[in-house]
């Protein structure tokens, strides 16, 4: 059986959504390479964000998952296209690394040449839309409209709470998911668990490093 390296990104923008979350993403992966004749061998999960030229520094588990790929001569298996990145540049320059690429929701027949051209159109896409949401403020700027509501703030801040609660459920959700993976090999105690986070380059929902504490609120918050 041929082996395949699978990986799995969330940001702290997109977690959960659009049906990318960690689970969603491993149930396509494996269904893709039960489908398709592959062992996946090794699953690497991130949770970056894929923006910035400098996004491989900043994902750890994806350069661990390029150099795995390369060490067994497989390719790497993503679920969707931009859970590598909405860059085109960026993913031009995963091609460089010469080790091929397969996008579940694209098919096994998705070259380096195709993978391109789709990256390239979602981010012509991406871009018209942010002129037109642009072109669109502006244009109701100048008949007079208020953007933004000064009027509101307790309301405001309140929303706001509310947001960072749900945002911190969905990284306590995605999280737990490499916990798992830590728990199973090896690690017990809460400091052992941070010490495995860190040493994989996994962040906290502020970007900082893993401590006992900072895990202990992860576990109760998803319990």
């Amino acid at each position: 059986m041929k082996q395949i390296i699978s990986y799995v990104r969330v940001s702290s923008q997109q977690q959960g959504k659009s049906g990318l979350g960690i689970e969603a993403q491993q149930k396509a992966n494996a269904r893709f390479a039960d489908d398709n004749g592959f062992e996946v061998v090794a699953e690497f999960i991130e949770i970056e964000t894929g923006k910035g030229a400098d996004a491989l520094d900043r994902r750890p588990q994806l350069a661990a998952a390029l150099a795995q790929a390369r060490k067994l001569g497989c390719p790497v298996l993503v679920a969707k296209l931009d859970r590598l990145s909405r860059d085109v540049h960026f993913v031009s320059g995963l091609m460089a690394h010469r080790v091929p690429f397969i996008v579940a929701e694209l098919g096994a027949d998705a070259d380096s040449f195709m993978l391109h051209l789709y990256a390239a159109l979602a981010e012509k896409e991406r871009n018209l839309i942010a002129e037109r949401t642009r072109v669109a403020l502006a244009a109701a700027k100048d008949r007079g409209v208020t953007l933004g509501n000064r009027t509101n703030l307790a309301e405001a801040q309140a929303k706001g709470r509310t947001v960072q609660a749900v945002a911190a459920d969905h990284h306590a959700a995605n999280v737990i998911a490499i916990i798992e993976q830590v728990k199973r090999a090896g690690a017990t105690g809460l400091r052992q668990i941070a010490e495995a986070l860190n040493a994989r380059g996994v962040r906290t929902a502020r970007g900082g490093d893993w401590h006992a504490q900072t895990v202990k609120r992860v576990l109760d918050r998803a319990a």
